[in-house]
């Protein structure tokens, strides 16, 4: 047991102290644009996206709350802590076999428990449909990188694009 949470706890510090180079950036804003595409595809196709004039009231405090959580919130436990770095794992498909079906039901799970009023918006198929696609998009830059901070910055992304330009508060 010592010896796994040594494993864990040096994980979540390389993710966190981690910052990716140039090229990592890079390969991260091609994962980044190929995630929220298609969560656009699918976002779109169900109803759960839909144009809205931009939500500026509270857009300051929007912007940090969602950066906090869910997107530091969620990414710590999810990608940093169970998908490895690529100095621990040749391939990212175990851990994203793990991590993207949990993140997705975390999901339902919070919305049962903790957020009663999102539960008919979390349990959406085209919700969770897009949750898994976030959260395999977060997982491929973190594995790729080492680094947290790029699934951070994309998750803090899709879901201040959805809620601010794409209905996410009006649905």
């Amino acid at each position: 047991m010592a010896q796994l949470t040594a494993v864990l706890s040096g994980r979540i510090y390389r993710a966190l102290a981690t910052w990716p180079d140039l090229g990592g950036w890079l390969w991260c804003a091609g994962v980044a644009a190929a995630t929220l595409a298609t969560m656009g595809v699918v976002g779109f196709a169900g109803g759960l996206y839909v144009l809205h004039p931009t939500l500026t009231h509270g857009l300051a405090a929007r912007l940090v709350t969602v950066m906090v959580i869910p997107a530091f919130g969620e990414e710590l436990p999810f990608r940093g802590l169970l998908v490895p770095g690529r100095e621990e794992s040749r391939s990212p498909w175990l851990g994203l076999a793990i991590a993207t079906p949990i993140f997705t039901l975390w999901h339902v799970l919070e919305a049962k428990t903790w957020l009663p009023s999102a539960a008919e918006m979390f349990t959406r198929p085209d919700f969770l449909a897009c949750a898994a696609i976030l959260g395999l998009g977060c997982g491929l830059a973190r594995w790729r990188t080492g680094s947290l901070w790029p699934a951070v910055g994309l998750h803090w992304l899709a879901v201040t694009i959805w809620q601010t330009w794409l209905g996410g508060f009006t649905l």
